[in-house]
């Protein structure tokens, strides 16, 4: 008991995650082509879709999404414009989304790709490259000259979409360098 309480006492803080990996993509030319795989269909956001992009996020961006918070973190921000919120559909029903988003109100040279995701069962018929390449589209549709995005070291078919579409590593941290590498290395390419 005396040796569990001085483990206790001497233990390291856990250390603080790392930050998110970024990417940057320095201008809005030559954008990727909008190609909507056969059955499938792109739209923008429609009020009542709240559910179905929680559905679409759980898990894959956050947790415990609820349409409350949708509104709260999404659809009620001052940044939010429904014709900036894309959905892949099938039949109808929404499978997978992003947002064209800024991190300021006021910014107006560099946009965000905001809150990719794509369900489970639909992944790999380039649904994330579609809802990515209509953000970059919307991107460049209101003025902007960059586009910009935060991802994860797990998320390795998002960011070989994102290398595909134009978006380069952007080191903002003394831990992505090597992390960066890293992912080179799972996707048997050379890093920038």
């Amino acid at each position: 008991m005396v040796d569990g309480f001085f483990a206790r006492l001497f233990r390291k803080p856990a250390e603080p995650a790392p930050p998110q990996l970024e990417m940057l993509r320095n201008n809005l030319e030559n954008l990727p082509e909008i190609v909507v795989p056969k059955g499938y269909k792109l739209r923008s956001y429609h009020p009542g879709d709240e559910d179905a992009w929680c559905r679409i996020m759980e898990g894959n961006v956050g947790r415990e999404w609820t349409p409350g918070k949708c509104r709260e973190k999404l659809t009620e921000d001052p940044r939010f414009s429904s014709e900036s919120l894309f959905f892949a559909t099938l039949e109808g029903e929404p499978v997978a989304s992003a947002c064209a988003w800024t991190k300021l109100v006021e910014e107006r040279v560099t946009g965000e790709v905001h809150m990719v995701a794509v369900l489970e069962n639909h992944r790999g018929k380039r649904l994330g490259h579609l809802v990515n390449s209509a953000v970059l589209h919307r991107l460049k549709e209101l003025g902007f000259q960059k586009a910009h995005l935060l991802s994860d070291d797990w998320r390795i078919p998002a960011i070989k979409s994102y290398l595909t579409a134009g978006f380069h590593p952007l080191n903002t941290h003394e831990s992505h360098p090597q992390r960066w590498e890293k992912i080179f290395d799972q996707l048997g390419i050379s890093g920038n």
